[in-house]
């Protein structure tokens, strides 16, 4: 098919921006992206058997901006790394980027956030409870009034006002459940950051 210079124009001017956006990407990797997304709008213009410029700019209305596109790109890669190292701290690092374009993203986050503060919780109360016997461990605390509230203590400090419920089950349990919830919420940021990726769709040459 053959596309008039001024829809021709628009192509390319959408790519060099694109090009531009692809921050944290190697050459390679950035003329590859840039090859598919010209492939991908070749395709569908061939398609629709139209190569105007009204038809171009349809095109690249569906595709989504340049920064948005790279955005989305950016993301994908950041995940795809985070999947591959399996590291808690890229994980949270990478669902900072992806908090960034959605709602889901931010609630995943706050989760795994959530998972992986309680999981260190628990290792550290576990390590700390055979250097500071007498305190800590999980306490059940009361107060003046006579309220009471469950409490983690790492052990610094006078002996708390109330009762420690495991005692020395603290360490076992405790490294039990803090390594369980740890994995359990790698597990869980890595498959909800593979469906973001599946949802996704972009396109691919």
């Amino acid at each position: 098919m053959t596309i008039p210079k001024d829809a021709n124009q628009k192509i390319e001017a959408y790519l060099a921006n694109l090009r531009a956006q692809l921050r944290g990407f190697n050459d390679l990797q950035i003329a590859e992206i840039v090859a598919e997304i010209r492939s991908h709008i070749l395709d569908k213009l061939d398609i629709a058997g139209d190569a105007t410029p009204s038809q171009v700019d349809a095109i690249l209305a569906a595709l989504g901006t340049p920064e948005v596109l790279a955005g989305q790109y950016i993301t994908d890669n950041v995940l795809a790394r985070a999947e591959v190292s399996r590291s808690p701290l890229r994980i949270v690092a990478s669902l900072f980027r992806w908090a960034s374009l959605s709602v889901a993203g931010f609630f995943v986050l706050i989760s795994s956030i959530l998972g992986y503060f309680f999981g260190a919780v628990f290792i550290l109360v576990a390590i700390l409870k055979p250097f500071h016997p007498q305190t800590a461990g999980l306490w059940l605390l009361h107060d003046s009034t006579g309220d009471s509230e469950f409490s983690f203590r790492m052990g610094f400090g006078a002996v708390p006002a109330g009762r420690d419920l495991l005692g020395w089950w603290i360490v076992p349990l405790g490294l039990l459940a803090g390594c369980a919830l740890v994995t359990l919420t790698t597990r869980f940021a890595l498959w909800c950051a593979r469906q973001y990726r599946k949802s996704r769709d972009l396109p691919r040459s």
